[in-house]
């Protein structure tokens, strides 16, 4: 089964409106999207900006969402908000989300069963600290944080799996082609066992850690990567040379 090529842009809590404006015109001009799919999460103020000027043919994804649609938590966004401003993906579970912000598996389960029957789509993140991998414990890990969001999944076509190692991320190091493909190819296999074989055949798992054009081609040529989730990289022009990583 071929699986749509994905490619995400983290762009976390960076740019402003002349910054993230610049980046889209290169972007609008530079991209033609043919067997790709590509979806840029912009800091939520933003979300109505980036999506006013953002060709089409791109998608936009807010950075996080709360677990119900409207209340009173300060400072949170909902799936209805983020529909309303014509975006209409969500990253959930980034490492950032639970190591600085302490947020749970449970959490994040929650909000990605809110997400999904809201009809956002979800990009759900997953990873394994540096002391966990020198444990060995990679695997426990990264299957425990995919159950408590396999089990709050009914529909898996909206889904995009992030498999991000956080010491990878903004450290420089990327995980090598064959480390990235080795668990990527067990969560398939995970997803085979514990959900479906057509699930583990269509679903989408990309790969995020340290991304850059020169790293991406050799990533992309793997089985089992079915794309990526850029952070800094994807805020410079090299983010076209990520997207076009399979042609």
């Amino acid at each position: 089964m071929t699986r749509k090529f994905f490619v995400g842009g983290n762009w976390k809590m960076n740019g402003d409106k002349k910054s993230l404006g610049e980046l889209i015109q290169t972007l609008n001009g530079a991209c033609t999207l043919q067997n790709d799919e590509v979806v840029c999460g912009a800091p939520s103020i933003y979300l109505d900006f980036v999506r006013s000027k953002l060709d089409a043919k791109f998608g936009v994804a807010a950075q996080n969402c709360y677990k119900v649609p409207k209340g009173a938590y300060t400072g949170e966004i909902s799936p209805v908000m983020i529909k309303d401003c014509g975006v209409h993906w969500v990253i959930l579970g980034h490492s950032e989300r639970r190591h600085v912000f302490g947020e749970s598996d449970e959490l994040i389960g929650q909000k990605t069963a809110h997400a999904l029957e809201n009809g956002l789509g979800v990009i759900a993140c997953i990873g394994e600290k540096l002391d966990e991998r020198e444990g060995g414990i990679t695997e426990k890990v990264v299957f425990s944080q995919t159950k408590v969001i396999a089990d709050n999944v009914k529909d898996w076509s909206k889904v995009v799996l992030a498999y991000e190692p956080v010491w990878a991320i903004g450290t420089g190091k990327t995980a090598s082609p064959q480390q990235a493909q080795e668990v990527h190819e067990k969560l398939r296999e995970w997803l085979k066992t514990n959900v479906s074989e057509a699930v583990a055949n269509s679903v989408r798992i990309i790969y995020g850690g340290s991304v850059t054009g020169a790293t991406c081609k050799e990533l992309a040529s793997q089985k089992d990567v079915d794309g990526f989730l850029v952070g800094g990289a994807s805020l410079k022009p090299e983010f076209i040379d990520i997207i076009h990583a399979k042609a």
